[in-house]
């Protein structure tokens, strides 16, 4: 038994996804780095195993009843955890913020900036004093009544809804509504009203049209389907909504990003009349404090609020109200953010500036001796901001917390007090601990991926770039803090867009289209998920689980029993197992506890139903090929070209570990851009295709980046052309040309400081890229 001032978190027999029993010693009140290539097992150690446990022990703490209401994580696969004490988790899994949310909401400085305003605002004579609500836009109190609070106001004209008058309603004229059956549903509906539906729509009366397009009535009317040819439709009951009731509709309320920026091509928007884009009733926007109205005051970056707060007079109310103020301010220009306004908008802001926004308010939480679990931090960070971030984590530290942090970036793990290094590879090949201990002494550990990069890392050599094949205009583009920015891009060769965070990279390459000459075919490899629900995964969306269930229709057994190739997928009804509908496992209610999970009773998991399972290829039944692992696979169906070429593409971007049936929900940002690689890879384009990657590297461990490298390259060497935005300085030593923004973030960024091969950029002056770039060639 260990005394209860121990100062390690010990952990025995972790067994959580694929640790092999693992037995580890990390101290407490340290910076810990946990490293290992992509799929090792460090986060299944780290925030699997150590904060899982610290979070099931506090929720065993809170009464029955409101545990129902907390989503909870399950029991982690261990032995015993002793000396661990309660954590706190920030991770990048982000959620997805509103137009509402803002850098204000987020660090919390808005409440306090509302309270400023509420105590000690200068009112207008005879005026009632405001409570801090009504300073906000966000409450039914704060909010103009025009615009709700959102500071413009949205319109929309019939040559917007309409962009092609010669279309009848049935061919499509009335662009704006959805596609499917809502869309055919809708012209049902009016052909039920009484409209005709078959006119070119020129032709139809001015009154229809505007009844059509703008109506607030939404009348319920019955509608008779056309039948199809073997399918009978009864009739329904059809709710009309005008064009522009459902386009508002959509860009305000839907949590579809793609729906949202669908609606928002039909709406022009205008700052509000009432509030002049204040978002603020007039009477909120009357109180004043140092001469400026609130909006006023979170239009300005955080440096400039925090001149006019120091700046300003006032009685002792007021003296305490800004020195709380400057104090959160200071914290978040300290982590490198001071170019940010309290009203950008959230769902602006990087994954990068996200999480150091959430850093900063932890820091002003004065929590003390909890563990902090950190997901890569550094992801999205320049070189020159992870100098800030390190300083933040250290004063972590120094405040009485131990800080545990799975990260790649070799800056910050230089800077660790200890090293946990897991692997020695992915998948089944890793989930064993190789060090536990000082940084330093990894040097001796032959087996580690890590090793090599942290101890004996030559320069990159400045090899001989490669000649574009042409050129490839993009702009001029103002949008965010780009002004009239107009950039060249080579094509035939990688280029690596570089910046310190919120320059304005991802912004410029926002802006190549398809449209453009020159761009030919465009694909965008994003990290977005491939799928929201653990119904989508790697063979789904790969299209390697159409050939799986092809060579299982052809299989003689299947032949006999004539089942065809939906027999074999768990999404339909009829071969998967109808207990748990496909899913693998079923939920259990508990009375006054929180529902859980468990594996289905009749299919153990399996997800399909025992008649399915009945069929073998090659000895395997379906589900048991599901459960292969890409590497596994690639040998299993080596004899079958289809399955090869996907499985190989997967093979080439380092997802050998990954299974076929592995859920898209558990999947990591930097696993869903490679499969989507992958998928690209696999389609053999003989055509010039332009690919576009948003920091590919990010979630990558220095070998993986090898071996993305590596591709990309391969992709170049094809006779295509690849554009990445990357703050990793090996990705950008050894591409053929750098173009540079900044030189800060904001308002001291948005121009190109410097754009040629990476020789050129690393001695350019008055980057902020230059002296890393130039360290890591050599210079």
């Amino acid at each position: 038994m260990h005394s209860p001032h121990d100062r390690f978190v010990r952990v025995r027999d972790a067994r959580e996804h694929n640790l092999r029993g693992v037995d580890v010693d990390i101290p407490r009140d340290a910076l810990v780095v946990f490293t290992g290539v992509s799929g090792s097992g460090k986060s299944s150690l780290a925030f699997g195993t150590i904060y899982a446990e610290a979070q099931r022990r506090y929720f065993e703490s809170v009464a029955p009843y409101a545990r129902r209401l907390i989503h909870q994580v399950g029991a982690p696969k261990v032995g015993e955890i002793s000396g661990l004490p309660p954590a706190v988790s920030l991770e990048q899994r982000r959620s997805s913020p509103t137009s509402r949310s803002s850098v204000g909401t987020v660090t919390t400085l808005s409440n306090s900036l509302r309270m400023l305003y509420s105590r000690a605002g200068d009112y207008p004579a005879g005026a009632d004093r405001l409570d801090s609500d009504a300073f906000s836009p966000n409450t039914a109190a704060g909010a103009c009544p025009e615009c709700h609070g959102l500071g413009r106001v949205h319109h929309t004209t019939e040559e917007l809804l309409v962009p092609d008058p010669s279309l009848s309603i049935r061919e499509g004229a009335v662009a704006a509504w959805p596609g499917a059956w809502q869309g055919k549903n809708l012209r049902d509906v009016l052909d039920a009203l009484g409209h005709d539906v078959d006119r070119p729509w020129r032709e139809l009366a001015p009154e229809d049209r505007e009844w059509i397009l703008f109506t607030d009535e939404q009348p319920v009317v019955t509608v008779h389907p056309v039948r199809d040819a073997g399918r009978i439709q009864r009739p329904y009951q059809g709710t009309y909504m005008s064009a522009r009731r459902y386009v508002l509709h959509t860009f305000a309320d839907s949590r579809s990003t793609a729906l949202r920026a669908r609606a928002e091509r039909f709406l022009t928007s205008a700052p509000c009349p009432l509030c002049a884009g204040g978002r603020l009733r007039p009477e909120s926007l009357a109180v004043t404090f140092a001469g400026r109205t609130i909006a006023e005051l979170a239009a300005l970056p955080l440096t400039a609020l925090a001149e006019v707060l120091r700046s300003a007079d006032g009685d002792g109310t007021t003296r305490v109200l800004t020195a709380d103020l400057l104090a959160r301010i200071a914290t978040v220009t300290e982590l490198g953010l001071g170019y940010l306004a309290l009203d950008r908008a959230a769902p602006t802001l990087s994954n990068g500036e996200l999480q150091r926004l959430r850093l900063a308010t932890q820091l002003r939480s004065g929590l003390f001796g909890v563990v902090y679990v950190l997901d890569e931090p550094s992801a999205g960070l320049h070189p020159a901001d992870t100098e800030a971030l390190l300083v933040v984590l250290e004063r972590l530290k120094a405040a009485g917390n131990s800080v545990f942090v799975v990260e790649h970036m070799l800056d910050v793990v230089r800077d660790a007090d200890w090293i946990v290094d897991v692997g020695p590879l992915a998948g089944e090949h890793g989930g064993r601990v190789l060090h536990s201990g000082p940084v330093a002494e990894l040097a001796g550990v032959v087996e580690s991926a890590t090793r090599r990069f942290l101890f004996d890392r030559a320069p990159v050599r400045a090899g001989a770039v490669r000649e574009p094949a042409g050129w490839l205009g993009v702009g001029p583009v103002t949008r965010h803090n780009l002004r009239e920015v107009t950039a060249r891009l080579p094509l035939g060769v990688l280029t690596a867009v570089t910046g310190v965070s919120g320059s304005g990279k991802s912004t410029l390459i926002g802006e190549i289209t398809a449209g453009l000459p020159g761009v030919g075919r465009l694909v965008t490899v994003d990290q977005k998920p491939i799928g929201r629900t653990p119904r989508s995964n790697l063979a789904t969306y790969t299209g390697l689980f159409d050939v799986v269930r092809k060579l299982f229709t052809a299989t003689d057994e299947a032949r006999a029993r004539g089942y065809r190739a939906g027999r074999f997928s768990f999404n339909v009804a009829g071969g998967r197992c109808e207990t748990c509908q496909g899913e693998g496992f079923v939920s259990v209610e508990l009375l006054f506890l929180p529902s859980t999970y468990a594996p289905c009773p009749d299919c153990h998991g399996a997800r399909y139903n025992p008649e399915t399972l009945g069929v073998r290829y090659a000895g395997r039944h379906i589900a048991e090929v599901l459960d292969l692992t890409v590497e596994a696979a690639a040998e299993f169906f080596a004899d079958v070209p289809a399955a090869s070429r996907s499985l190989g593409a997967l093979l080439d971007v380092g997802l050998e570990y990954l299974r076929l049936g592995q859920p898209a929900t558990e999947l990591s940002g930097g696993e869903a851009q490679r499969i989507k690689l992958a998928t690209e890879l696999q389609r053999l384009r003989r055509d010039h295709t332009l690919y576009v990657l948003d920091e590919p590297t990010t979630g990558l461990h220095p070998a993986d980046v090898e071996v993305l490298v590596r591709q990309l390259h391969g992709l170049v060497d094809a006779g295509h052309s690849v554009v990445v935005v990357e703050h990793d300085m090996d990705v950008v030593a050894g591409a053929d040309w750098v173009i540079d923004l900044g030189p800060g973030g904001g308002d001291e960024g948005g121009r190109i400081v410097a754009a040629g091969p990476p020789a050129e950029v690393a001695s350019a002056a008055g980057s902020r890229t230059s002296p890393y770039l130039a360290r890591r060639l050599g210079g």
